[in-house]
């Protein structure tokens, strides 16, 4: 029964393979038929249904390979249509067909790269189309391979685009390069075709234009998705890079997009495209690519294919049309299963109630079809693989055998020429025998025919005197022809003519003289050949009259011949003399142009004399005129320096003061005047003729450096002694070496080696002293210090009150949610934490009572601003330690936030408790500095800063008993262990013990250095770190320095010094 059973099986699986070779024979006949249609010599558009059945075979094998299988057999390299067809195929092919075509083609790169190499070197209309579009496709084949996201018909979500742009700028610019590169082949090939063709109507009708029209459709939709690209990454370049970096980018994109706007204005123009495709507008103007909202104004661009439904008109020799699915596959079994299934019930009956194992037969049978499947698919590859081979062994078989066919025929070409040429030797050498037969009957002719060549002789020899003469003639004529080329052109065209003329009669004359030397050569060895017959045939003559009669006769025509000889002689006797009489008048035309051109040069030459003598006058007075400026301009300069010197002496200066930021900024400006006066004066010694740019230049100089010096002169005013004195100094310095330089340029002889090298070294002392005396980190105002705390103090108290309300609530929520020993730790905290921000509000009303004490104390008849600005430094510590404070309170809040909902650590609060402790200490450090000793306030501040102290204690001691009251203690029972056991657990301790100290040391270590970074960054030297308040010992004697730290506005405040705690013992 299983043997019947199997049946089946065997007889399906013979139907199948019968039906899938049928089938791939069909489909292989078909694709094959379709690409010799459309890619043919013939100069037609290829035919949009023949490219539609290409593609669809491509989806239907999901590739390429029946495709290029075919095409590499193809005479690309004979026809230059047959190759722009086949590149418009290609183009179809990467567009629409299957996504695994483009491996397919990539593996043919070579092939069309060789292709265009071919017709690019070759003067074709259409091979220069070919190489533009093959280098096209290879562009086109690179940049998707590459990008693999971006599908070979470029239709993609911007989403995808972004996501291949990625994040990295580097790989945006260097993807809008390629983009750009893209662009430019497509651009290319298209201006190629449309200068090609003419642009009327008539021209794109034909199927001529249309051949080469018709790949311009995928050019347009390859074109609107690339300027779109191109329109987003720019965009996107111009979000992330500066607009000069970009510079070569945009003048790229504006004459692509011009380009562009002008193959789409002049393809819409065309009556072959208005049917088949809707060209999209684009906009007047490129985008602004410097404004981001320019962005939103894009559109675009779309290109619509209309559905045309027209009827297809089928060739006689067409194939039958290809169905899209494949329905062989799903047909059969669901024909033949069912009958097959009925044939065995109504056999066997079904077995077991219904239930058969035919079931797990026909899983069988789908997996036993599954593996024949891959191998028939492994079978048709290699055999696909081994038919391309034997094609393309044909292929080379028949060219050589082409070759073989055209060297044959060659061969009997030859051997015909052969034959012909025996032929007629044989009928020369007939001749021949008939001459010699006559050579008896010529003695008389002969003795005439003597004469006559002596004549001819003599004749030869006038001719060769006659010739000769001619050629001295000719001669002259050269000579005089290549003496006035020189001066009109009308005179070189009378001497071609006439030297072509001569050669021209030289040439008759040699040729006339070659054939008459031939012809008496010739008769000479006829002369020679006859005497020998005629003394062969001497003693016949008497005994033949019929003879005699026949020379007689051979006698009158060689006279006859004679007489013809010697007119034609005389004829060209006379031709020779005409064009003698010919050759003296145009000799003496000649002379005459020769003398006029000679008057005329002469002429000529004083014109030019005489304009170049004036133009040397011109230039003198332009020399003359630029010096006189440049004196009048150097007189006004060193008016202005003198002025500016005179200024440093003058009593009403000294009250004149300047800061030295401002005199920095005018030093500065004064070193670029310097640089481009020295460009100016390099300029001016290379062109003389224009002093334009050493004279703005020495406008520009001689008033910055007269500013400078007043400026200096006026900041040494305020500046210490030493600075003051070198200041001046410098100064002026720098007005002597600026008049020695003005005094070198004023002079022609010492204009050459002025040099303002000595000025830029003196305005550098200036520039550097101006730098030393300017005030070091002056980030803010000294006029907003006052401002600025007043405020860090009110903002000080209002985070103390924030953080007592919120203290408050955290403990109405601790009683709420906990209860027992939790809400006796938890009230505990915070208890002492709310005492301990009440002390801290306390000392800061009380320290902002002292400040104003020592502000009205200390500021006379100052506003209060002005002792702030006067006091800077003091001023900036006082800010630091308020910042500080209440930066404290702050975290204290947050830790016994933590600690109370326990997602925080005890030892947070008891740190924070030690930066408040320390905090506050730097708060009454600053405020003492300045406080009278006996004032009751200080007094009042010291209490409040140890009741700080105290309630900060509190705080840690309350944490600590907290902590010891939650911490299960579990009892230690080594009762069950042995001693081995114990050593181990001891060693093990020993172990952690050792981790726990290595850890407790790098970590002391690391705080040591955040310490010191911290004090570094807070600008407290290191020097100062061992004070332990975070303030510098000369912050009390020297409060009003030039020279305050910079103040610590926008950071963290500066903490104060920890104490040193010693380690918690773990283990006992």
């Amino acid at each position: 029964m299983n043997s019947i059973r199997q049946v089946p099986s065997r007889v399906k699986t013979k139907r199948t393979e019968t039906n899938l070779g049928a089938e791939r024979e069909h489909f292989d006949k078909q694709q094959l038929s379709s690409i010799s249609k459309a890619i043919n010599s013939n100069e037609a558009p290829v035919k949009e249904k023949h490219a539609r059945r290409i593609i669809l075979g491509t989806h239907r094998e999901k590739g390429a390979f029946t495709f290029w299988s075919y095409a590499l057999g193809l005479p690309l390299s004979s026809n230059s249509i047959l190759s722009w067809k086949f590149c418009h195929v290609v183009h179809k092919v990467l567009r629409d067909g299957h996504h695994n075509s483009l491996q397919d083609c990539m593996r043919h790169h070579s092939n069309i790269v060789e292709t265009g190499q071919l017709w690019g070197n070759l003067h074709d209309r259409y091979g220069q189309l070919v190489a533009l579009y093959a280098k096209l496709l290879c562009t086109k084949m690179e940049f998707h391979m590459k990008h693999s996201e971006i599908r070979a018909n470029l239709e993609v979500t911007d989403e995808v685009l972004e996501r291949v742009a990625g994040t990295d700028i580097n790989n945006v610019f260097q993807l809008t390069v390629e983009v750009f590169d893209y662009l430019d082949t497509e651009l290319r090939l298209a201006e190629t075709v449309i200068r090609q063709l003419n642009t009327s109507i008539a021209i794109s009708t034909l199927t001529s234009g249309q051949c080469r029209l018709s790949p311009l459709i995928q050019v347009i939709q390859d074109c609107s998705h690339l300027y779109h690209f191109t329109v987003k990454l720019l965009f996107k370049l111009h979000a992330c890079l500066p607009a000069d970096t970009l510079q070569g980018h945009r003048d790229r994109f504006h004459d692509q997009f011009h380009s562009l706007k002008t193959f789409f204005n002049k393809a819409r123009d065309m009556m072959y495209f208005k049917r088949l495709i809707q060209i999209p507008k684009l906009p007047e103007s490129p985008p602004n690519f410097l404004h981001a909202a320019s962005l939103a104004k894009h559109a675009r661009p779309v290109v619509v294919i209309p559905d045309e439904d027209e009827p297809e008109q089928v060739d006689d020799d067409d194939d039958d049309p290809e169905p899209l699915i494949n329905v062989s596959d799903v047909t059969m079994p669901s024909m033949t299963v069912p009958q097959q299934f009925d044939i065995f019930d109504q056999t066997f009956g079904p077995a077991n109630g219904g239930f058969d194992d035919r079931d797990i037969q026909i899983e069988n049978l789908k997996r036993d079809f599954e593996l024949l499947r891959a191998d028939l698919e492994r079978v048709k590859g290699e055999a696909q693989r081994y038919i391309t081979q034997l094609k393309s062994q044909i292929n080379s078989l028949e060219a050589e055998l082409e070759e073989q066919r055209v060297q044959k025929q060659r061969a009997l070409v030859e051997n015909e020429q052969l034959r012909m040429e025996l032929e007629a030797t044989r009928r020369r050498n007939a001749e021949h025998e008939s001459v010699q037969a006559t050579f008896g009957e010529a003695e008389t002719r002969a003795q005439a025919t003597e004469q006559r060549y002596n004549k001819l002789k003599e004749k030869h020899t006038e001719l060769v005197s006659s010739h000769a003469e001619l050629l001295r003639k000719s001669a002259d004529t050269v000579k005089m022809l290549s003496a006035t080329q020189q001066t009109q052109e009308e005179v070189e065209r009378t001497k071609q003519q006439l030297a072509f003329e001569v050669d021209r009669i030289k040439q008759d004359a040699d040729m006339k003289l070659e054939e008459q030397k031939f012809e008496m050569e010739k008769l000479k060895r006829e002369f020679e050949e006859k005497k020998a017959e005629v003394e062969r045939v001497k003693g016949t003559l008497q005994s033949n009259e019929k003879v005699g009669e026949q020379l007689t006769r051979s006698m009158s025509a060689l006279q006859a011949e004679k007489e013809r000889l010697m007119h034609s002689v005389s004829e060209k006797e006379a031709a020779l003399s005409s064009l003698r009489h010919a050759a003296q008048l145009q000799q003496s035309s000649l002379q005459q142009e020769r003398e006029r051109s000679t008057r005329e040069l002469g002429e000529l030459q004083g014109r030019l004399q005489e304009k170049s003598s004036r133009e040397e006058q011109l230039q003198q007075k332009l020399l003359d005129e630029q010096f006189s400026l440049l004196q009048g301009t150097v007189s006004e300069a060193e008016s202005i320096i003198q002025d500016a010197v005179a200024k440093l002496d003058d009593p009403l200066h000294i009250r004149c003061t300047s800061s030295p930021d401002y005199l920095v900024s005018r030093a500065e400006a004064t070193l670029g005047s310097i640089d481009k006066v020295t460009k100016g004066h390099s300029d001016y010694r290379t062109n003389m003729r224009d002093a334009g740019g050493l004279l703005r230049a020495l406008t520009q100089f001689s008033h910055l450096a007269a500013d400078t010096i007043i400026n200096g002169s006026a900041t040494a005013h305020m500046a210490p002694t030493d600075h003051a004195d070198r200041l001046t100094e410098n100064c002026r310095g720098c007005a002597t070496q600026s008049l020695q330089f003005l005094k070198d340029l004023k002079s022609k002889a010492s204009l050459q080696r002025a040099d303002p090298a000595s000025i830029r070294i003196v305005v550098q002392k200036i520039l550097r002293l101006g730098e030393e005396l300017r005030p070091k980190g002056m980030d803010v105002r000294q006029d907003e210090l006052g401002d600025l705390v007043d405020k860090e103090m009110a903002a000080t108290s209002a985070a103390i009150e924030e953080a007592v309300r919120r203290i408050d609530e955290m403990m109405n929520q601790a009683r709420k949610d906990t209860s027992g020993v939790k809400l006796e730790v938890n009230e505990r905290i915070l208890y002492s934490c709310t005492d301990l921000m009440k002390a801290i509000h306390l000392l800061v009303l009380t320290s902002t009572d002292l400040q104003k004490e020592i502000v009205e104390g200390g500021r006379g008849a100052a506003t209060i601003k002005e002792f702030y600005a006067r006091n800077s430094r003091w001023t900036e510590g006082l800010i630091s330690a308020s910042k500080a404070v209440g930066w404290g309170a702050t975290q204290m809040v947050e830790s016994a936030d933590k600690v109370v909902l326990h997602t925080g650590k005890y030892e947070e609060l008891i740190v924070c408790s030690h930066e408040i402790a320390a905090s506050t200490a730097q708060l009454v450090a600053s405020s003492k500095v300045k406080a009278d000793r006996n004032s009751t306030k200080l007094t009042a501040l010291q209490q409040a800063s140890r009741r700080v102290n105290e309630m900060a204690a509190n705080v840690v001691a309350s944490t600590k008993t907290g902590q010891e009251h939650l911490e299960d203690k579990d009892t230690m029972d080594f009762s069950g262990m042995s001693l081995i056991k114990l050593k181990m657990e001891e060693m093990e301790s020993q172990v952690k013990v050792l981790e726990l100290e290595n850890q407790l040391g790098n970590e002391r270590l690391r705080l040591g250095e955040l310490r010191k970074k911290h004090y570094d960054i807070a600008g407290v030297p290191a020097a100062d770190l061992s004070e332990g308040n975070g303030l510098a010992p000369s912050s009390a004697s020297e409060p009003s320095s030039p020279k305050p730290s910079k103040p610590s506005i926008m950071r963290k405040p500066a903490l104060a010094q920890k104490p040193n705690l010693p380690p918690k013992n773990m283990f006992r």
